[in-house]
């Protein structure tokens, strides 16, 4: 099984206008609500692949009822803490000649309510996967991630942590088995410029000896590289198509790169599978669907061989 965790998820409300005036009334052209959340994002696209999940986190009030709602209408399998106060937050998404994003902060988390989540962590069993997505909320202790990490350190859990600076670095003594960084976020945790291959393996396999097993590093125009376990480099470029939507690529190819792993325990297939993912995400206006995964996957990547 694979498991989720979005501390901080969000319902996306997204507004179109046609011009914005500061100094008059706007009137929306049209109107659309999204789930949100970095893990949530990881979920649906496991679900699409076929792979069974359940997603963690908190939510709470009126809002955290709805967006638990179109999880499951879309088949996600949660397994959401509600809270005793507060709502899930609204982000806010003005896309008119300018873009303006209001993101909310989130409601309070008790000491309580956060030892919840842990004890659903503690029944997580030997070859099941977690994954750890995002920011954490301000109402939380800033080591939650290692809290997490540490009390599955005797376990086989193949844990994957998709954060950056600090929140990274600090966890990698738990060795997980996936970091993701972006290669200008990888630059930075050495605090250097990442611009050649060379560049992202050395500073990648840095990683590895404070850890971590294997390496992500998506690189926009120009693809992704894995360094894995075996230290072995991998590198594929993009498929050809319109860039359409930025928001969720990156989570997209953390659950493609998953589903690979347990479909075919093969770094090089998981790579594709994941790099598919990214890249029809990025083609559409929402989450990729499966055909549309599989599409990318199938006619891509012609020059990249498995």
């Amino acid at each position: 099984m694979v498991y989720t965790v979005t501390l901080n998820p969000a319902l996306d409300y997204v507004m179109k206008v046609g011009k914005l005036r500061y100094d008059d009334i706007n009137r929306t052209t049209a109107e659309e609500i999204y789930y949100g959340g970095k893990g949530i994002n990881v979920s649906v696209i496991l679900t699409r692949l076929g792979i069974p999940n359940t997603a963690l986190g908190f939510l709470g009030g009126f809002t955290g009822k709805k967006l638990e709602e179109m999880l499951i209408a879309d088949g996600i399998n949660c397994d959401f803490n509600y809270l005793q106060s507060g709502d899930t937050r609204i982000n806010v998404k003005i896309k008119a000649d300018t873009e303006v994003d209001v993101n909310a902060c989130g409601p309070k988390i008790t000491p309580d309510e956060a030892s919840t989540l842990l004890s659903k962590i503690d029944a997580i069993q030997d070859g099941d996967y977690l994954i750890l997505a995002g920011s954490i909320p301000n109402t939380l202790p800033d080591d939650i991630y290692e809290r997490i990490l540490g009390r599955l350190k005797e376990k086989n859990v193949s844990c994957v942590v998709d954060a950056t600076g600090d929140l990274l670095m600090n966890v990698l003594k738990y060795e997980p088995f996936l970091v993701k960084p972006n290669h200008h976020e990888l630059g930075d945790l050495f605090g250097v410029e990442t611009k050649t291959d060379e560049d992202i393996i050395k500073y990648a396999k840095e990683l590895q000896k404070l850890g971590a097993k294997n390496v992500l590093v998506s690189r926009a125009k120009d693809g992704a590289m894995l360094i894995d376990e075996h230290g072995e480099s991998h590198k594929i470029g993009n498929a050809d198509g319109p860039l359409v939507n930025s928001v969720g690529c990156g989570d997209s190819m953390v659950a493609g790169f998953v589903a690979g792993c347990i479909q075919e325990s093969n770094y090089s297939y998981a790579l594709k599978l994941g790099s598919a993912c990214g890249n029809a995400t990025a083609f559409s206006e929402e989450l990729a669907t499966k055909d549309e995964i599989m599409r990318v996957f199938v006619t891509g990547f012609k020059d990249y061989k498995v």
